[in-house]
């Protein structure tokens, strides 16, 4: 659902005319009959309450075509596979995204995220196409994309090591001293560490190792082995030296690619779970398995990476990350995320976090392939089956402190901005229930709009807060998106507890809204907590105001239902 308010905001910007919702209803009038003259459906936008909703296909709209395309690419068995789908999705790309739409919101906030998208696959494709040897056939994409985004290093890297592999090394140096001094007149920064490690394998006339590995599988490699950040084949090509072979990255990438978990941008709080993840993770005799649960939103995936990061150096054979959900959130099944798993190396110790488990149907199929290596798991479930039958360790995540919260901002938006209203930061982060993603969202929109306080941001997102806090260009960035996944793969009973939960008085206990066994269910999916003693479940604030606001919309919509008929 797209909100009426954001749809104005698109259209008119901050100043919509008096007459602006129901210009916007006419609008929608004519894009239906729009539709139903080229024989789509004039039912394809719906409304909604609180605003509209339009469903798409791969048959109707290319952005959705395009993101299937990019998952089947990360399932493909092999490179071939995988770089067909991916330069099919690029093919859906003709020039500019909205080029045609006047609207500075969506050219602001949605036109860059599209981009996004879109050069992370062409990055890829290149990653593919230099592993595979074809570097002459990528300098063409690698030349434009490079003047097109300067300050975008990673095409700029894959354009030096494509020159240097094809033994055009001064055209590489050129290349290199070109955008470092770019880089210092027009940022006074110098090139970051990807780009000064090829610019030295380069001067070394060193040989460039392997230089992919599958896009669903990040290495954090440890600061006690720099090969394995390097990479080289020694001199001589006498074999393959020990951060090389199909698992190495190649000395133009950090040991983290783009979109890694070394460090977690913004990061802040939690640091008695730091300390608890990092005991439970580098005791010698403790267990294998540890598992970070909690309710959606609360901040599992960014502890478990901050974590591996800084927990690294104890496991020499590197910490490997795989997800274990779709974009779209929908879970991966147990031979896709199979196909993703590292196979073991002879390198040491080594962790393997599994993120965004959907159940232990899910991860038990993957413990039996997972080695000697310690394994961490991020789950809205608490995996009690997983526990029970492998052992290991449950870390039940609670939602921020105030001063968690207060520096999580603060480090988000800038500590100067955010120090100026102390007592509305406050505010802020009650309103947002202390969760960390909508914590994020708020800071999201506070960077966006450098002229909104943080008391006005504050105001208008206390109005309502679930509808409101919502990103429209990242689904995994909106309250309503993701609270919404976690709550439609409850089973039906669960579902219509969880609703009645939002109508009972926070004094109230919650054995009211339902039987043990199905609020034992529902904290078993995050849903609720374990309660203090005499009240043994409670809710978080923030979910039982979201529960409160999915009740109220459901009956809205039943009641606009049997007006209707």
């Amino acid at each position: 659902m797209v909100s009426t308010g954001y749809l104005l905001r698109a259209v008119w910007d901050e100043e919509p005319p008096a007459t602006a919702r129901a210009a916007l209803q006419t609008c929608v009038l004519r894009l239906r009959r729009l539709f139903a003259k080229y024989g789509i459906s004039a039912t394809t936008i719906e409304a909604v309450p609180g605003g509209y909703r339009m469903r798409n296909d791969t048959e109707t709209l290319d952005l959705v075509l395009f993101r299937l395309l990019t998952a089947q690419a990360r399932a493909a068995a092999g490179t071939d596979g995988e770089l067909y789908r991916l330069r099919e999705a690029l093919s859906l790309w003709h020039g500019q995204p909205l080029a045609n739409v006047a609207s500075r919101m969506l050219q602001r906030d949605a036109v860059p995220a599209l981009e996004q998208e879109r050069l992370r696959v062409l990055e890829r494709i290149c990653d593919l196409e230099l592993a595979a040897g074809n570097c002459h056939q990528v300098l063409v994409d690698l030349y434009e994309s490079a003047r097109r985004h300067p300050v975008r290093e990673r095409f700029t890297e894959q354009l030096i090591e494509a020159l240097y592999r094809t033994g055009r090394q001064a055209e590489a140096l050129a290349e290199y001293r070109t955008v470092r001094d770019r880089l210092r007149e027009e940022l006074g920064v110098d090139p970051g560490p990807g780009l000064r490690r090829l610019e030295l394998a380069i001067l070394r006339a060193e040989e460039l190792g392997p230089a992919v590995r599958g896009e669903g599988t990040v290495e954090l490699p440890s600061r006690q082995d720099p090969s394995a950040v390097t990479g080289p084949v020694p001199p001589g090509g006498s074999g393959p030296g020990p951060g090389s072979g199909s698992g190495a990255a190649h000395p133009g990438r950090t040991g983290a690619p783009a979109g890694g978990v070394a460090p977690v941008r913004g990061f802040a709080g939690r640091e008695a779970d730091l300390r608890a993840m990092a005991l439970r993770l580098t005791d010698a005799d403790g267990p294998r398995l540890v598992v970070v649960s909690g309710a959606p939103g609360i901040g599992k995936s960014a502890l478990a990476r901050q974590s591996a990061y800084e927990v690294r150096d104890a496991f020499p054979g590197g910490v490997r990350v795989v997800d274990l959900a779709r974009p779209d959130g929908s879970a991966l099944d147990v031979e896709e995320a199979r196909g993703l798993l590292p196979g073991p190396d002879g390198g040491g110790r080594r962790l393997l976090l599994l993120d965004n488990a959907a159940g232990a149907g899910q991860v038990l199929p993957l413990l039996s392939a997972t080695g000697d290596a310690s394994v961490l798991v991020t789950s809205r479930r608490g995996l009690a089956a997983v526990v029970a039958t492998h052992g290991g360790a449950v870390h039940r995540l609670d939602v921020l402190g105030p001063g968690e919260a207060h520096r999580l901002l603060a480090g988000l938006v800038g500590a100067e901005r955010i120090g100026a209203e102390e007592a509305a930061v406050r505010e802020l982060a009650a309103v947002c229930g202390h969760f960390p993603l909508a914590l994020r969202i708020a800071a999201g929109r506070l960077l966006t709009r450098p002229g909104l306080s943080v008391a006005d941001c504050a105001a208008w997102l206390a109005e309502d807060p679930p509808a409101r806090l919502a990103l429209a260009e990242d689904p995994k960035m909106s309250v309503p998106e993701v609270f919404g996944q976690a709550v439609s793969v409850l089973p039906p009973p669960l579902r219509e507890t969880f609703l009645r939960v939002g109508s009972l008085d926070p004094a109230e206990g919650l054995c009211a809204a339902g039987s043990e066994t199905v609020l034992e269910q529902l904290v078993e999916a995050g849903m609720l907590e374990d309660g203090p003693p005499g009240q043994p479940y409670r809710i978080h604030a923030f979910l039982r105001v979201y529960a409160r606001w999915l009740a109220r919309d459901g009956e809205d919509a039943a009641a606009k239902a049997s007006l209707t008929r």
